[in-house]
């Protein structure tokens, strides 16, 4: 068939057997988190404009921020060694199980009655030994999780999404590519974010088959490398400027005024940013940032990546929620929320009364998520994506927060809050000494004061620090009141 996009070769991928269901779209209906268009001027500050659109931007969770059209990085993964050569891990995901998932002792039960049944009608003829019960929840498919899905190109991952999209869309079947127009010029017919949206929606929450596609998630720069160029690899003068800006997620975690500065080691995922190469239906499941940073995430080429967020303030209606929805689930892993497997739909949320709102990346477009601001989303397409942390001062008061949830989950912190908190104290000691004994009167060193003082949030966080130190160490004493 003429511009068909056959399968690959290769014996990992499988026929794509479900179809498109248009009449039973689940599409929510939400509202939409801002969107910022910054000047070149502001564009320059990179903290400094994250900080004056908070105060407006916060209580949606997320927000989107759309560049200046002059600023286009180049993207060293689209040359041609790595686009063709290098090759990344995916993991597999399994749509309509996303919230429709049993309890793996449940699924294990059944497993065993279904092996008992099949041994008694002589139809198991493998020659191994039968699994006994331990080997049930060791099973592959029995593993609590995503499972490890095929190596990929870049170049085979865009050829397999498109094949996977063509086959389940209907644009490759026995009738041709669906045309849009008349005449010579006609247009491939492709589906909309939101006629894609409201069939994502209806598998998750109204499945019919099963969906599995492939997500390359998590995945280090330094393995396939940055979509941002770096300064010790630019060859070209026009690279320059985009190496050195604060908007390159290389650079992004220590930018002046950012507590991350004072964290020695490269944390992957949080200092060093991770790509995501996501092909249609790929998701990311509900979750807060570790330690409830910031985080910023680039959009380098592909189709639009779709996102759900619920403002940090609602984090626990939110997880209310889930547990109330999904009490099996909980029961069997308290620690699900953590584990980034699971999703429950708008709908159901906005029936909890918990405040979500949508926004639609698109190429070349950055989504900032807010401190404790749960987020969620998935892919309309093949795309590539990069996410970095950050913690600008106003974090502090949020970090303390999730230092003392962590110890109530007994959860394995991965930044020090005290050394964060500390190399900030002193880094805006030496800016008021600078200000008031030497007279250097600069950005950098207004911004700091402005951090500290009766009000500022500096001085609040580590008033607060204070206080738990010594609520913690009466504790300890056995005194049990301040």
């Amino acid at each position: 068939m003429e511009n068909a996009v056959e399968p690959p070769s290769s014996p990992r991928h499988r026929n794509v057997s479900a179809r498109w269901n248009p009449l039973d779209a689940c599409r929510p209906i939400i509202d939409e988190a801002p969107v910022f268009y910054p000047t070149i001027e502001e564009f320059e500050d990179t903290l400094g404009y994250i900080a004056k659109i908070r105060p407006q931007a916060e209580s949606y969770g997320i927000c989107r921020i759309v560049p200046p059209a002059s600023w286009v990085p180049p993207c060293p993964l689209k040359e041609k060694d790595v686009w063709e050569s290098a090759t990344f891990p995916t993991r597999i995901q399994q749509i309509d199980l996303l919230q429709n998932r049993e309890p793996m002792t449940k699924k294990s039960k059944g497993r065993k009655r279904k092996r008992r049944k099949h041994s008694k009608m002589g139809s198991c003829r493998r020659s191994r030994k039968p699994s006994s019960e331990a080997d049930v929840t060791s099973q592959p498919e029995q593993k609590f999780g995503f499972q490890s899905g095929s190596d990929f190109t870049l170049k085979d991952f865009e050829q397999y999404d498109r094949f996977f999209k063509d086959s389940y869309f209907g644009l490759n079947d026995s009738t041709g590519d669906r045309k849009i127009g008349d005449n010579d010029q006609q247009k491939r017919w492709e589906p909309s974010v939101e006629v894609i949206e409201g069939e994502y929606w209806r598998i998750v929450e109204k499945p019919t088959d099963e969906v599995e596609v492939y997500y390359g998630a998590d995945l280090e720069t330094g393995a396939l490398g940055s979509g941002f160029p770096k300064s010790s690899s630019v060859t070209k003068s026009n690279s320059d400027q985009y190496a050195v800006s604060g908007w390159n997620l290389n650079n992004f975690p220590k930018l002046p005024g950012s507590a991350l500065c004072y964290e020695g080691s490269d944390i992957s995922g949080v200092l060093v940013p991770w790509l995501y190469v996501g092909m249609c239906f790929s998701t990311f499941c509900w979750h807060v940032e570790d330690h409830h940073l910031y985080s910023l995430n680039y959009l380098h080429w592909g189709e639009p990546k779709v996102w759900y967020g619920v403002p940090g303030s609602h984090a626990t209606a939110l997880e209310d929620a889930m547990r109330k929805h999904l009490p099996d689930l909980f029961e069997e892993q308290p620690n699900l929320l953590n584990e980034l497997v699971t999703l429950l739909s708008p709908s159901i949320l906005k029936s909890e009364r918990v405040p979500i709102y949508r926004t639609v990346q698109h190429s070349g477009e950055f989504v900032v998520t807010f401190p404790r601001a749960y987020h969620s989303g998935f892919n309309c397409g093949f795309n590539c994506a990069e996410a970095v942390n950050v913690a600008p001062v106003d974090w502090f008061l949020h970090g303390q927060n999730a230092v003392e949830l962590y110890s109530m989950q007994r959860r394995k912190t991965s930044l020090s809050h005290d050394k964060l908190l500390f190399g900030s104290a002193q880094e805006a000691v030496r800016a008021l000494s600078d200000l008031t004994l030497h007279g250097k009167e600069n950005l950098k060193n207004f911004k700091w004061k402005s951090f500290c003082g009766k009000d500022g949030v500096l001085t609040k966080a580590l008033k607060l620090f204070c206080v738990i130190v010594i609520l913690t160490d009466e504790d300890k004493d056995g005194k049990g009141e301040t």
